[in-house]
């Protein structure tokens, strides 16, 4: 038998899994107080919709992280305080994002969740840690799917520039 082998929640987590698992929990935290934010700012009922999965995902994400962290003797960051609800007209024009801004931030953050979900899949060398990583990005390209398919339905798509017409190799 090797020297990490057996129970992997019996083996010490390296310094580069404490880093990620703290700092998924951290982001994770922050996701949740930027999104209730966002919440209010929404108002289409279909990105509310979305809105309300990614908190729920970041919610469990920051309980699992948490519990991992102190079953290892780390404390975790500690939780934002969570935004109270306000209505969207309350919100002046000027100061408040657009439906289509939020459906650009949650679509980048979500595509930066699933690298960062990958790198600790790669890094880790606790399978159990490898596993909770790999469910986060199963559960982010499926979030990932719900919003392009949003942002196209809505209009609200900015895509690069495509390639329409490939020049000539002549």
């Amino acid at each position: 038998m090797g020297i990490l082998s057996g129970n992997p929640k019996d083996e010490p987590m390296h310094y580069g899994e404490i880093s990620s698992v703290w700092l998924a929990s951290t982001a994770a935290k922050g996701a949740i107080s930027c999104y209730q934010a966002y919440l209010n700012h929404a108002g289409d009922k279909d990105l509310k919709k979305i809105i309300e999965d990614l908190i729920d995902q970041a919610e469990l994400e920051s309980k699992e992280l948490d519990k991992l962290l102190t079953e290892n003797g780390i404390s975790p960051a500690p939780l934002l305080p969570e935004r109270p609800p306000v209505k969207l007209e309350d919100i002046p024009a000027g100061a408040r994002f657009t439906d289509p801004e939020i459906a650009a931030k949650i679509s980048a953050d979500t595509a930066v969740g699933l690298v960062a979900c990958s790198q600790v899949m790669g890094q880790s060398i606790r399978e159990d840690i490898g596993a909770l990583f790999a469910k986060y990005h199963a559960t982010k390209t499926a979030i990932g799917v719900k919003i392009l398919k949003l942002n196209k339905d809505k209009g609200w798509l900015t895509p690069p520039p495509l390639q329409v017409k490939r020049p000539d190799n002549a």
